[in-house]
């Protein structure tokens, strides 16, 4: 079953008929039809939350979303789909930007995209950057590490919880280690604690103040700061870190 089934098949199951007549019609329509609905989801579809779907990367997610993301499936495989898609983006307000950037994983040739989710990470708006950030494959498939790096040092610098991030581990490199280690540094220096999750991304790359800098962990007062330091040398796997993420900012 290929996701755009999938997400009909949650729709189907979710929708009022009411709802679910207006959908079909809709699907039947031109790519400028198919636009224009995208646009009015929120006003003919309910914002039911729906539950978790097999091999779909949304938590909480609502109907009206679904709907929207649906619907871009079908656009995108219009003749004139791109352009379409391409004026939605630029003229999306923020809850139809999060369904775009929500969508950008199954839509054909999700690389083409790739312009589009990168100006969702400088994005202001917090919803849009959670939208690319958090339970979205698009940036472990398809981003430069340059990229990639970028996303996860915004949300540590903004205190969001990186494990959040899909792929984050596979992801993890030598030039964010290096980078996380000169940030543990100005975190302490002036006063504040470090996130738990950064010294995983560090575990398996050498730094030039590793060593010092585990043992301060391990001498910490903090009990995560002490749990963290055991996790790095133990070189625990990702369940193990589990234990840290509770203290994380909620989601």
């Amino acid at each position: 079953m290929n996701t755009a089934e999938l997400l009909y098949q949650s729709i189907q199951s979710l929708a009022s008929p009411t709802e679910l007549a207006w959908i079909v019609d809709k699907i039947k329509t031109d790519s400028k039809g198919l636009s224009l609905a995208f646009v009015m989801t929120p006003r003919q579809v309910s914002k039911t939350r729906v539950g978790n779907i097999p091999s779909w990367n949304w938590q909480n997610s609502t109907l009206d979303q679904l709907v929207r993301v649906y619907l871009l499936i079908q656009l995108a495989e219009k003749e004139d789909g791109k352009s379409r898609i391409e004026t939605l983006f630029d003229t999306a307000e923020m809850n139809e930007l999060v369904a775009l950037y929500r969508a950008l994983p199954v839509l054909p040739t999700p690389e083409i995209w790739l312009h589009r989710a990168t100006d969702a990470v400088r994005s202001n708006m917090g919803p849009v950057f959670d939208a690319i950030a958090f339970g979205n494959p698009y940036p472990f498939q398809y981003f430069s590490e340059l990229a990639w790096n970028q996303l996860v040092l915004k949300c540590i610098f903004n205190d969001k919880p990186i494990h959040l991030i899909e792929g984050l581990d596979e992801r993890a490199n030598q030039a964010l280690a290096n980078t996380l280690a000169d940030f543990a540094h100005e975190r302490w220096a002036a006063g504040r604690r470090v996130p738990s999750q950064v010294w995983r991304l560090i575990r398996n790359f050498q730094t030039d103040t590793k060593e010092q800098d585990l043992k301060r962990l391990a001498e910490s007062a903090d009990p995560n700061d002490q749990k963290a330091a055991e996790l790095v040398l133990q070189n625990s796997p990702l369940e193990a870190w589990k234990v840290l993420e509770k203290e994380e900012t909620a989601y």
